[in-house]
């Protein structure tokens, strides 16, 4: 009787590259490599997990991260013949139930705080939740209705700004709230500058500028958004923005001290929270080519998918180098390696 023939060494499936390097549950990696399917349909696994295929060929696959995958470990297997193990970073959920509109904040003691934003007028039991390392989720602030952007400023208070009642309030890490300056429109996005003035976007089409004496400036005139401007402050000292449109070709803007607008890039889709590293790169909630997820822009403005995943909103990165992603309802952590830009 003839011996069952063994596959040839050189048809095993080879992984060249995973792209986008990162994900959380519902993203799309892109595969390339060679012999996929040269033993049989392939297959992707992430750590024990079996990914869903949207695109399967012998050198190229799409597999979307399922809802129980926290391992980083990809292989793709032909038959019963597996590739080595290429690594990615796959978030693992670590608050839900929210409803964040913009960045999460995070504290000097890594503990991370997020919105139920709720629509317009609609008045939620919990405003903030304040998530400790240890991912346990507890309320912090009760009483605000539609809370939108978050900052810490170096003294770490917090500042959160309502889109309800446009004031921008200050509270204490003992979850005291005051307001801290009224008037501000829609208030949306928030950023304090390296003079600590803040700066605040009305998306009716106003940026605001708020000294430490609490003397208001209109700093800047922006296209109004149909959902929210996000703030943050890049290396060389100028504000970027970004704001929704109902174009799906929208534009990040900056702004120079003297509140000079010009455009950053254009063409990315729905642009929501914003985001620097210690690098001075800077990454966008949006979508690049259809594709959704966190968009990274090199120093010089060149853009690149660094994160897939549905539904992002926002972003913030931990003091342990990892970045914390929110999503319309819950919040992920994924240990890149890359620490943020420190507060101005």
């Amino acid at each position: 009787m003839a011996s069952k023939q063994q596959p040839r060494a050189d048809t095993r499936p080879t992984i060249a590259s995973v792209r986008p390097a990162a994900a959380i549950a519902g993203g799309e990696l892109h595969i390339r490599g060679s012999h996929f399917a040269a033993h049989g349909r392939p297959a992707v696994k992430l750590g024990p997990q079996q990914a869903h295929l949207v695109v399967a060929g012998d050198s190229y696959i799409i597999a979307r991260v399922p809802e129980s995958a926290v391992v980083g470990e990809v292989k793709v297997a032909s038959g019963a013949i597996d590739s080595e193990f290429f690594e990615a970073h796959i978030g693992i959920q670590i608050a839900d139930s929210l409803h964040p509109v913009s960045n999460p904040a995070v504290d000097a003691e890594g503990n991370t705080y997020s919105t139920f934003s709720g629509s317009r007028g609609q008045k939620s039991p919990v405003s903030i939740y304040k998530i400790d390392s240890n991912y346990n989720s507890k309320p912090f602030v009760t009483d605000l209705m539609n809370p939108t952007g978050l900052a810490f400023d170096r003294e770490g208070i917090l500042y959160a700004s309502s889109r309800y009642d446009g004031i921008v309030y200050q509270i204490t890490p003992t979850g005291n709230v005051s307001a801290y300056v009224e008037g501000m429109g829609v208030a949306t996005g928030i950023a304090f500058d390296p003079d600590e003035n803040l700066y605040v976007g009305d998306r009716s089409g106003t940026i605001f500028k708020i000294s430490r004496s609490r003397q208001i400036y209109v700093f800047a005139t922006l296209e109004p958004s149909i959902a929210a401007y996000h703030l943050a402050f890049g290396p060389e000292g100028y504000l970027y923005v970004s704001g929704p449109t109902t174009s799906s070709f929208d534009s990040i803007y900056r702004v120079s001290t003297a509140g000079e607008v010009e455009v950053f890039y254009r063409g990315i889709g729905r642009p929501q929270g914003l985001a620097f590293d210690d690098q001075g790169r800077l990454y966008v909630a949006g979508s690049l080519g259809g594709r959704r997820g966190l968009i990274r822009y090199d120093q010089s403005g060149q853009p690149e998918h660094f994160l897939s995943g549905p539904g992002i909103v926002g972003l913030a990165f931990s003091r342990s180098r990892a970045v914390v992603v929110a999503t319309q309802n819950a919040l992920f952590r994924v240990d890149v390696g890359i620490a943020g830009r420190p507060l101005p």
